[in-house]
């Protein structure tokens, strides 16, 4: 291969090689004139330019394959950046030519998309310099792009995103017919096509005002459809475009704004089109069953996860600065996102669009925001988390049963919680030692505002509320025995609620699961205070049937916690475990055949809860305390798993 290191085509080592080497060959001499044309010397590239110009036009129609046509297109351009441009026009008319040939058969159609190829990096490379030869190529890409197939199709949008790049306003006339053709494709079937257009059309909307004013609907909804079926590199295309497009509407370009007396859209505008695409999808879209979106049915995943993205790149294309000022009204909108019933229609949805939201929180917040502006973020945060917390605290206490709306609001409620408060954990998280200020402010009351959720109706707010102290005492290692406390405490005063038993236990649990990711450590007495919780709350299970199951969940989840201190705290409640273990099984299979003889559904729920319950705390202990696994240990241990086995 060392033959194709020249600055011209060695034709005669070409000649000598077998035809199946020869693409082979070029591809090593393009790769090397690639990297030789822009350090050689100037002089030398123009003594053989007119011989280099003909060899590298010979090669378009040589049938080159996708990597030769690409770097066949680059040295083309370089070669005419660098030398003499006096045949660029001619080698231009004769791409157009290659590009206008009625030619529609397979073996020919190599050789039009490096014409293709060549008149895209043209463009990009020389741009104005080329005159006013721009109306004529890009009509001819146009008509081709009518006729062409899938490839074609993708390779022409490709070329003239570049034509519009290296041209500017300058091609100001053709936009609104490339818009016309293109914007069309963005629901080709073709998944290539689609990416194509939508990097087409982000370049297209840095010129053409009229895709973020009077066809901002338009665009977005063509959007939506687009990624109706999408794939990854689709989503992250189309909501590239869409993210800026929304972007630009609100905020446009200074030079755009002096050209013309352009009409700003509002923030509420741009968000409500965004939340259309979040909540319908393609509005009045027709799926493939004939259903419209917008009448009734769920939005797909590829819509919702795609215009999560375009959040993203809505914010981040606004910036930090934007973000910190518009913040409470971002925070507001995302999680009105959230609690919409459209999101939420199934339990699968629901989870899927927290997700989402969670995505666009972290993406936003954790990536573009400051240390003092997050801390301010944290605030807002907390203070939607109280908001929500109060409306549901008034309808669990509405007696009266009046607030018949009420019920939907805690529903929809708990996804905006478990949504703020595992932002809030992440804020918290990354702030580290500096979130300081957030905790120990007496009006933002963050500490105060998430333990207020360990009472919430729902089971996936109040597991969020104690993830978030999980992060807080991760954070801010001084706060784990103080939160320990207060959460034994409460769960000892408020035994009687079911909601507490079981929000302050996962809490509780959730503290002594980051424990080993503090330094500092608990004291220990603080395992003998959580045995003792956990033994009560076992042995207290039976005597009240309404609280049987928090009770006997909260028992094992928090000995399965205490587990994680590892040997040195384990050893000396292994005795009592085991006994644990042991009599939550029954002991011989005369008594499990006599067991399965009596019970109700609800006292065999309570059963298996407590079970699975202990099995869950011995993984917990093989996995974290090996060093007590002794064979006497495991002797032990087995009785009550191969009772589990024979149930």
């Amino acid at each position: 291969m060392e033959l194709a290191h020249s600055l011209l085509l060695n034709e005669d080592a070409l000649a000598q090689i077998t035809e199946a080497k020869r693409p082979v060959f070029i591809f090593e001499w393009l790769r090397f004139l690639d990297k030789v044309l822009v350090a050689a010397n100037k002089v030398d590239v123009k003594e053989k330019q007119k011989k280099l110009v003909e060899q590298l036009t010979g090669l378009i129609s040589s049938a080159p394959g996708p990597p030769t046509r690409k770097l066949l297109a680059k040295n083309l351009a370089t070669l005419y950046s660098i030398g003499d441009t006096f045949t660029v026009f001619q080698t231009l008319d004769k791409c157009n030519d290659i590009i206008k040939s009625k030619d529609d058969t397979p073996a020919y159609l190599p050789t039009k998309l490096a014409a293709v190829a060549c008149v895209g990096a043209f463009y990009e490379k020389m741009g104005r310099m080329l005159g006013s030869s721009f109306p004529d190529t890009i009509n001819n890409l146009l008509k081709a792009l009518k006729s062409a197939e899938s490839q074609g199709r993708g390779e022409i949008l490709l070329s003239l995103q570049k034509v519009l790049g290296g041209l500017g306003g300058a091609a100001a006339s053709c936009h609104r017919d490339i818009y016309k053709n293109a914007r069309s494709l963005l629901t080709d079937r073709s998944m290539a096509v689609r990416c194509a257009v939508a990097k087409c059309l982000l370049e297209l909307q840095n010129e053409a005002v009229f895709m973020w004013t009077t066809e901002l609907e338009n665009v977005a909804t063509l959007c939506f459809k687009a990624l109706e079926g999408s794939n990854y590199g689709v989503r992250v295309s189309v909501a590239k475009l869409l993210g800026t497009v929304m972007a630009t509407a609100l905020l446009p370009k200074q030079a755009a704004v002096m050209r013309q007396n352009v009409k700003r859209a509002t923030l509420e505008e741009v968000l409500e089109l965004m939340a259309t695409g979040f909540l319908r999808g393609g509005s009045g879209f027709l799926k493939s069953g004939g259903e419209m979106l917008k009448g009734g049915g769920s939005v797909s995943r590829e819509v919702r996860v795609g215009v999560t993205q375009a959040y993203v790149v809505f914010v981040t294309t606004l910036g930090g600065q934007w973000l910190e000022r518009n913040f409470a009204t971002f925070l507001s909108h995302v999680l009105d996102l959230v609690s919409h019933p459209r999101a939420t229609q199934t339990h699968v949805e629901a989870v899927y669009s927290r997700r989402c939201v969670s995505f666009m929180l972290r993406a936003t917040l954790g990536g573009l925001l400051g240390e003092k502006a997050q801390i301010a973020a944290g605030k807002e945060i907390c203070q939607a988390i109280s908001k929500q917390m109060r409306a549901v605290e008034a309808v669990v206490n509405d007696i009266s049963g009046e607030n018949k709306a009420g019920a939907a609001d805690v529903s929809a409620s708990q996804h905006v919680m478990v949504c703020a408060l595992k932002e809030l954990g992440s804020l918290v998280q990354s702030l580290s030692a500096t979130a300081s200020p957030l905790i120990q402010e007496p009006s933002i009351g963050l500490l105060e505002t998430v333990t207020s959720v360990l009472l919430h109706p729902s089971m996936a707010a109040r597991l969020a509320a104690a993830w978030c102290l999980r992060c807080v005492a991760v954070a801010l290692p001084y706060q784990l025995t103080p939160l320990l406390e207060r959460c034994a405490e409460r769960i000892n005063s408020l035994k009687s609620s079911p909601e507490a038993v079981s929000g302050y236990s996962f809490a509780m649990a959730a503290l002594l699961g980051g424990v080993h990711q503090c330094p500092l450590g608990i004291p220990h007495s603080k395992g003998k205070l959580v045995v003792s919780i956990a033994e009560d709350l076992l042995r207290t299970a039976a005597q009240n049937s309404r609280l049987s199951l928090q009770r006997t969940q909260a028992g094992w989840l928090l000995l399965g916690a205490l587990m994680t201190l590892g040997p040195s705290l384990v050893r000396y409640h292994l005795p009592k475990m085991l006994l644990l273990w042991r009599n939550v099984f029954p002991r011989s299979q005369k008594e499990l055949e006599a067991e399965k003889a009596r019970g109700d559904a609800f006292t065999w729920q309570v059963t298996l809860e407590g079970r699975a319950g202990a099995l869950c705390a011995m993984r917990s202990f093989v996995a974290h305390c090996p060093e007590l696994l002794t064979e006497d240990v495991i002797r032990r241990l087995m009785t009550p798993i191969e009772c589990a086995m024979t149930m």
